[in-house]
């Protein structure tokens, strides 16, 4: 090029700099916004890491951005506990939504003793059902609780809730639909917030781990600071002297973690002297607890599971005052000596027979509950009973038999088994009625649920696209870890076995759980203490009542009680009921006998002395029948069985009749 004349532009496709031959913008654009999300390495422009969990979803790289800040700011933060679970709605999820929505709008949670009231974004006195209503047909939800750990010093959480959903909107860039409930009916007032899994598109809302397990409380805990100011020093060090002494996991014992060398160790040592003395005397308590070794002076080596250990004994230690609190409610006095703590996975094995001294929430979050149980042994048990859904409600004062549920395979598994095995290993409903004649549709579709509860829950059998079933050799083993996997939800079965409280019983008119045991051939055997005692005064005073009523006598030192004592106050007590009830539904009570049939519509059950009952409706008339759970699946409908001593064979789903006597 001898001039700038001689200069010739080339024309061509506009790149930017840097930009290589046939590279599309939008492939600029994403890898500028995965450069952003920290999805390749610094340093390394093109290379990809692998993608891991935290990096699905919205808000990944703010989660982390939160998680990482400055430690020291951290600690001067107000804290706020935050808690989460995604719940699938599909199959019976919405009915549990429905039922925890129900919970956390229950009396009692206000600062004036009234039920929680819902509210969103703008308003208060939200509908929950049309709240749900929109939600059918999601295919999950999030249930959230925000406590602040200074929640007493607000006066409404409300303000607090709305400014945090707002931030966690422009966090995730997407308007939100939530609606929640305050509850200041504990020592540290929190929130229930409940979020619809969907954006503001309609598509499904996934958000990053991350953001779910941090970032949400970093943002929180950003709020409370802002309105209560940061903590001071004095309120730091008192609350880190608090730590010291206490037999749960604390933010100390999770520094020593950290610090520890390979072989385990650790020292006291530190360049400020308030943490030197902190740990020092953490030291010393973990020693005390056998938890720590001084292997040299000033060395310390951790127990392998001290996270582990102190976990179990810091909800051991909230269950404990969980009864304490029951108790002193109830009015029972007991000495800690008696508490008896039953975990899901370390059930009793012997059922607990006893009085209902209370019924609560052992986690709010998955609606896991729990029973304080005055037993007939003189103990007093505390029992996670699992989901609430599975248990019927149970008043204070019911006398209840609560065993571990078992975890072997039912009659079911071996029926399908067996028709199974007669059929190349395949089963499906028409295999079963070419097989079992006498079987219903209604009564094989039962066999197929179970396999398709398995097929969803643990994956341990196969069904081919034509809905025929695949039937494995060790299908007894698959059906026993099924229900090992349902015993982790519901790890026990609860039987009411009377609904009238012990002094109520003494002179009742009917068939009472005292008479059941006065005359057993293995009648509990309380022990002469605490409820036990007052089972024996009660069974006492019961003799003398059926002696009174001519039901009973006395013959050398021994009550012998009548041979139709049981018949007799079972049929006074019906008798009296269905009078009562005669005139309310003007229709005739007729009573049923052993051996005749009973057809009518299930209207509903009443608990009576006797037991429970159920009352079957005809045009003019209405009987009464003992109760049994499979009655409740066709409330309203007619059914069919026959009346066998004290119980009945119903004739549901299958010809020759279910019997559940």
């Amino acid at each position: 090029m001898t001039d700038d004349d001689s200069f010739k532009p080339k024309l061509g496709r506009i790149r930017s700099p840097g930009s290589k031959p046939g590279r599309k913008y939008l492939h600029q654009v994403l890898r500028a916004t995965a450069l952003a999300d920290g999805r390749f390495g610094a340093g390394f422009p093109g290379r990809k890491k692998a993608l891991v969990g935290t990096q699905i979803g919205r808000g990944a790289a703010i989660g982390r951005l939160l998680s990482s800040r400055d430690r020291y700011a951290a600690f001067r933060q107000r804290r706020v506990i935050v808690k989460s679970r995604i719940v699938k709605l599909a199959g019976k999820g919405l009915t549990g939504a429905r039922a925890h929505m129900r919970y956390i709008q229950r009396d009692g949670v206000t600062r004036e003793g009234k039920p929680g009231e819902l509210y969103d974004a703008q308003r208060e006195g939200i509908d929950g059902k049309a709240f749900l209503a929109r939600a059918d047909g999601d295919r999950h939800q999030f249930r959230i609780i925000v406590a602040p750990e200074d929640g007493a010093e607000y006066e409404d959480l409300k303000p607090l809730t709305r400014r945090l959903m707002t931030q966690v909107e422009a966090d995730l860039g997407t308007r939100l639909e939530w609606v929640a409930v305050d509850h200041f009916n504990t020592g540290h007032p929190h929130t229930h917030i409940m979020l619809r899994g969907k954006d503001d598109k309609g598509q499904d809302l996934v958000i990053a781990r991350e953001y779910i397990s941090q970032g949400i409380r970093e943002r929180a805990s950003e709020l409370v600071t802002l309105d209560l100011g940061p903590r001071s020093d004095l309120e730091v060090r008192n609350q880190m002297r608090d730590e010291v002494e206490q037999e749960r996991f604390t933010t100390l014992d999770r520094r020593l973690l950290r610090g520890q060398s390979q072989e385990g160790i650790v020292t006291a040592a530190d360049s400020d002297a308030f943490q030197q003395s902190l740990r020092a005397g953490r030291l010393q308590k973990l020693a005390r607890l056998g938890l720590v070794d001084e292997v040299a002076p000033g060395r310390w080596r951790l127990a392998p599971d001290l996270e582990s250990t102190l976990r179990r004994m810091g909800e051991r230690g909230d269950i404990v005052k969980t009864m304490h609190r029951e108790m002193t409610a109830a009015g029972i006095t007991r000495t800690a000596d008696d508490y008896v703590i039953e975990s899901p996975g370390e059930a009793a094995a012997r059922p607990v027979v006893g009085r209902v001294i209370a019924r609560g929430l052992a986690d709010e979050l998955n609606d896991r509950h729990y029973l304080v149980i005055d037993g007939v042994d003189g103990r007093v048990h505390y029992i996670d009973i699992g989901l609430g859904t599975a248990t019927e409600p149970t008043p204070a004062g019911a006398i209840l038999r609560v065993e571990p549920r078992r975890t072997e395979p039912r009659e079911v598994d071996r029926t399908v088994v067996t028709i199974a095995s007669a059929h190349g290993g395949r089963y499906d409903a028409d295999i079963h009625l070419r097989h079992d004649p006498t079987a219903t549709a209604e009564f094989a579709e039962t066999h197929v649920r179970r396999l398709e509860a398995m097929r969803r829950a643990t994956g341990g059998v196969a069904r081919e696209p034509n809905g025929t079933w695949i039937i494995a050799p060790d299908h007894l083993v698959q059906a026993a870890v099924f229900e090992r996997y349902q015993a982790q939800a519901v790890p026990v079965n609860v039987r009411t076995l009377s609904s009238l409280p012990l002094d109520r019983q003494i002179a009742a008119e009917g068939a009472t759980w005292l008479d059941r045991e006065l005359t057993a051939k293995q009648p509990e055997v309380p022990r002469d203490a605490g409820f036990g005692r007052e089972l024996r005064e009660a069974q006492a005073r019961r003799r003398q009542w059926l002696i009174a009523q001519g039901l009973a006598r006395e013959e050398q030192g021994r009550i012998i009680f009548r041979d139709d004592m049981l018949d007799t106050l079972r049929r006074r007590d019906l008798a009296n009921t269905g009078r009562q009830l005669g005139s309310e539904l003007r229709l005739t009570y007729v009573p049923t006998k052993s051996g005749e049939r009973v057809e009518g519509v299930y209207r509903r059950a009443i608990d009576l002395a006797s037991g429970r009952f159920a009352v079957i409706e005809k045009s003019r008339e209405f009987t009464l029948v003992p109760w049994r759970p499979v009655l409740d699946r066709h409330l309203g409908k007619q059914v069919a069985g026959i009346m066998r001593g004290e119980g009945i064979s119903w004739t549901i789903g299958r010809r020759r009749g279910i019997n559940v006597s």
